[in-house]
């Protein structure tokens, strides 16, 4: 691809990008300049902090009709009803961190090329937000935490105040599962459960309190590998 432009009207886009308020169309005349000086696309991406992709899309439109000023921030998604709700159907399952990944999708699957800002508006508007799932311990037993509870509560009934309660229990800091955000679904119908799972490398802590002082008793202990299985 070259683009060349004559004195004049290279003149006017640093005239016009001196007077433009849209930092869109800004961005787009910097491109035009920096490419008729030489710079490579890769150069102009780093340099306005744009995908190299978007450099070229910026130099095809100059190249192809001198087009300057981008559409409305891709409000029109040009995904039909029924791709809008496949779409929709495939984000519900599947959790994407970019939203350049799910443009890629777009145009793999049904071969339309959107814009990050575009494809941007297209979640917000299908009630897509960037949050992170909801984490759930992976063997959590509700059964058993409210037996427990019952337990505890009876026993502070019964125990005399002159006698102290502590709460005993092991502990292993582990590398657990890092939950990170995504373009999920607005709503508690749509939160996303991952289960957090630990690591094998971790250390054996184990501790007590005492309610009545709260004072922390904590020491270590080695387990065996053969206790571990």
């Amino acid at each position: 691809m070259e683009i060349k432009l004559n004195a004049e009207t290279k003149e006017s886009l640093e005239h016009q990008h001196k007077t433009e308020r849209d930092g869109r169309v800004r961005d787009r005349i910097k491109a035009v300049l920096l490419h008729v000086e030489n710079w490579t696309q890769l150069q102009i991406a780093q340099a306005l902090r744009i995908r190299p992709e978007t450099v070229h899309d910026h130099l095809h439109d100059y190249l192809e009709s001198q087009k300057l000023k981008p559409e409305n921030g891709g409000s029109h998604s040009h995904l039909d009803n029924k791709q809008s709700q496949e779409l929709i159907q495939h984000l519900e399952g599947h959790t994407y961190v970019k939203v350049s990944d799910i443009c890629a999708y777009v145009e793999k699957k049904y071969e339309i090329k959107l814009s990050v800002p575009g494809m941007t508006k297209w979640l917000k508007r299908n009630d897509f937000s960037y949050k992170k799932p909801k984490a759930t311990p992976a063997k959590a037993n509700v059964s058993l935490q409210a037996k427990f509870i019952e337990e505890y509560n009876k026993l502070l009934k019964e125990t005399p105040l002159s006698e102290p309660i502590e709460l005993a229990d092991v502990v292993h800091p582990t590398m657990a599962t890092k939950v990170i955000y995504g373009w999920i679904r607005k709503g508690k119908a749509h939160d996303k459960v991952i289960a957090t799972i630990a690591s094998q490398t971790r250390m054996n802590l184990m501790g007590s309190i005492n309610l009545e002082t709260m004072d922390v008793t904590i020491g270590t202990y080695h387990t065996p590998l053969t206790a571990m299985h």
